[in-house]
């Protein structure tokens, strides 16, 4: 077992199926049986077993995409506030192991905002989790921002995690490859195209403008943003442009996390971009395995006050745990 450091881990992308949500998904989205479908599903012994033998103290669960996002607006609300009462007994029988982000019904923004805020004074919960589009449109939308606004309301922040591409996206973009390389229209390539370019149009709405103190996360160190920050930003100050500075909105607002990315050279390039203290501990579980993820955080070329802050204090801080 890994020699645990002073400070708890506490892993903030850590997934499960609501078996009534499930059923709801179609395609590739929906299970494809096996040992990962059997984790999903799994709220007790199998994943605290995982947890204990990588010495993970706390997962935030979350419901794995695409959630409710996807679900008719009929009965959108209704389906997710059960799907959340149900992740609040599980957390409220087990509260030294597990905390939650909320699924939400974003096809009802209204609703949505509303399911957040029962989430976070009713039940505990630490946030929400979003994933990719709703309808077809990414989440900029002003018909989406009352989300945004009861979020900074509650101090709370929100987790862009990815879904699938659009259709015509994986058409034109991965089609070609995607029969000998499935996974790049996934983790390999789409789900960081798509979660990044929504990061991006977050902040081109103007909507950390109007909250100003709104607070995003994105797994897998930022899906490429922190590297491309420096240029994104200095292009967007060119002659001809509306004046906004990217890099100063995403430093401050943005946070990011380790999941499912175990590398040295992208942690160090997250650090000097946002400071250690924008940095969250993440392994995107059961996807992948909690022991690596763990095992690498003992050598990171960071100090020990860095590493705790990053297995525990900065989540701590942002989640108020």
């Amino acid at each position: 077992m890994f020699k645990k450091p002073h400070c708890p881990i506490i892993a903030i992308e850590e997934h499960y199926w609501d078996p009534e949500l499930a059923k709801h998904f179609t395609g590739s989205e929906a299970g494809r049986g096996g040992e990962t479908d059997e984790k999903l599903y799994d709220l007790g012994s199998l994943r605290l077993k995982e947890m204990d033998a990588a010495g993970i103290d706390v997962q935030v669960l979350s419901h794995g995409a695409p959630s409710a996002q996807k679900l008719p607006i009929e009965i959108a609300a209704d389906l997710t506030r059960a799907v959340n009462d149900r992740l609040g007994k599980v957390c409220a029988a087990n509260p030294q192991r597990f905390a939650a982000f909320a699924a939400l019904p974003t096809v009802d923004p209204q609703a949505a905002a509303d399911e957040l805020e029962r989430t976070v004074t009713k039940l505990g919960f630490k946030g929400a989790m979003l994933h990719g589009m709703t309808n077809n449109e990414f989440l900029d939308h002003k018909k989406y921002w009352p989300i945004y606004e009861r979020a900074e309301k509650l101090d709370v922040p929100l987790y862009f995690h990815p879904s699938l591409p659009h259709p015509k996206v994986t058409e034109i973009y991965y089609q070609d490859y995607a029969k000998d390389f499935p996974l790049v229209v996934r983790p390999g390539w789409g789900y960081t195209v798509e979660t990044a370019t929504q990061a991006i149009r977050l902040v081109l709405s103007g909507v950390f403008d109007a909250y100003p103190n709104l607070k995003i996360i994105l797994g897998h160190f930022g899906e490429t943003l922190p590297f491309l920050v420096w240029r994104i930003d200095a292009s967007l100050k060119r002659p001809g442009q509306k004046p906004m500075s990217f890099r100063d909105i995403f430093c401050k607002n943005f946070y990011v996390t380790t999941s499912g990315f175990f590398s040295n050279p992208a942690l160090l390039c997250c650090v000097m971009e946002m400071g250690t203290d924008h940095i969250l501990f993440a392994i995107d579980w059961p996807f992948v395995s909690n022991m690596p993820g763990v095992e690498w955080m003992k050598d990171i070329p960071l100090s020990d006050e860095d590493k705790v802050k990053i297995l525990s204090g900065n989540v701590k801080r942002l989640l108020k745990m």
